[in-house]
């Protein structure tokens, strides 16, 4: 992929690159990776996505690769033993709060189904197609990821802010936003 066929945000580094090439924007329906970016998207908050993907093989030991089930059952011994460990970054209040909503993603899935069923109510089950020629297009939420931040806040979520809400639809293919002139714009508009 031409750098000119691509979004700008990656730049040259080889992680954000695959990251960008790969995995953002793709529409996921599979509740263990749902849960995966929800978890890296609150880790993201006051930082950069850059230094999260640095540390993302880190998150995947630590976090038992991101089972949601076995999450929900870490006791006090278990995040201390997160608190310590370097290949995460290590903040008490979303170590906490991953557990929590790892819970919290269990009762989601038991009244839906599965997460995916209900996650994806807030795009109408659909991608929304969104048309950027320049990155300070992209907004830092929309009415979609409002509605999503408040009903996951009501259901007893941590850190799920709309700004966070929003960068994870990006993560999840809800919203396509790369740039109208990235080669992954067309091929993700294409119907699957």
């Amino acid at each position: 992929m031409e750098k000119n066929d691509s979004c700008s945000w990656p730049k040259n580094d080889p992680l954000m690159m695959a990251y960008h090439h790969t995995e953002w924007g793709v529409p996921l329906h599979d509740d263990r990776k749902l849960f995966e970016f929800m978890v890296l998207d609150a880790f993201q908050a006051g930082l950069s996505w850059q230094i999260v993907l640095k540390k993302r093989e880190g998150f995947r030991k630590a976090f038992d690769h991101f089972d949601f089930k076995k999450i929900a059952k870490y006791d006090e011994d278990k995040i201390q033993q997160l608190l310590k460990d370097e290949g995460i970054i290590r903040n008490q209040l979303k170590i906490r709060a991953t557990v929590n909503n790892a819970q919290r993603f269990i009762e989601v899935q038991k009244e839906f189904g599965t997460f995916d069923k209900y996650i994806w109510q807030f795009t109408g089950h659909k991608t929304i197609q969104n048309k950027w020629k320049q990155l300070s297009e992209i907004p830092a939420k929309s009415p979609e990821s409002d509605a999503m931040s408040k009903d996951l806040q009501k259901r007893g979520f941590k850190f799920v802010g709309s700004t966070i809400c929003y960068a994870f639809m990006q993560a999840a293919g809800m919203v396509n936003d790369h740039m109208v002139n990235c080669i992954r714009y067309k091929e993700l508009k294409k119907p699957s």
